[in-house]
C-alpha cells in the first residue's frame, strides 16, 4: 500500500506508529497476556506512542510538514517490556539469557523530531503519573 501511494502521483505522507496506547483504550493492560504468545524478553525495550500524540503527529502530517516522507513517530524513551508489564500491575520473569533482536520492536523517530516532532506525553512514566493511560 505503501509503495502503491508513493507511485501515485499524489501528495502523501506515510506516518508510522509503535505500540499505541491511552485514555483507556486498554493496550497495555493486555500486553501480559501476549507476553507468552509473541516470546518477549524481559529487557527488550518497546517503543511507544500516546493517542495524545497520534494527533500531534497527524496535525504536522496534514500541515504538509510531512510531504513526500514516511516518517516514524515515537515518545521519547522506549520502555522494557519487563517495565510495561510492571506498570499495569503484572509480574515478568526476568531471564539472563541474551536477546536475539535487541532492536526488535523499538523504532528511530529522529526524522520527526527534525521535522518538529515533539511527543506531549514523553513516556509511559509521564501517562503513568498524569492519569493518562
Amino acid at each position: 500500500a505503501e509503495a502503491l501511494l508513493r507511485d501515485s502521483g499524489l501528495n502523501w505522507a506515510i506516518v508510522r506508529f509503535p505500540f499505541v496506547y491511552g485514555d483507556g483504550d486498554g493496550h497495555l493492560e493486555m500486553l501480559p497476556k501476549h507476553m507468552s504468545a509473541f516470546g518477549f524478553h524481559p529487557a527488550n525495550r518497546m517503543s511507544t506512542i500516546h493517542h495524545r500524540d497520534i494527533a500531534t503527529a497527524m496535525k504536522l502530517a496534514l500541515a504538509g510538514v510531512f510531504d513526500g516522507r514516511i516518517v516514524n513517530i515515537a515518545d521519547e524513551a522506549p520502555t522494557t517490556i519487563y517495565e510495561l508489564v510492571g506498570l499495569v500491575g503484572a509480574r515478568m520473569e526476568a531471564s539472563a539469557k541474551p536477546m536475539e533482536n535487541p532492536w526488535h520492536l523499538h523504532i528511530d523517530a529522529s526524522l520527526a523530531r527534525g521535522l518538529g516532532f515533539q511527543p506531549t506525553v514523553r513516556t509511559v512514566y509521564q501517562a503513568v503519573q498524569e492519569a493518562l493511560l
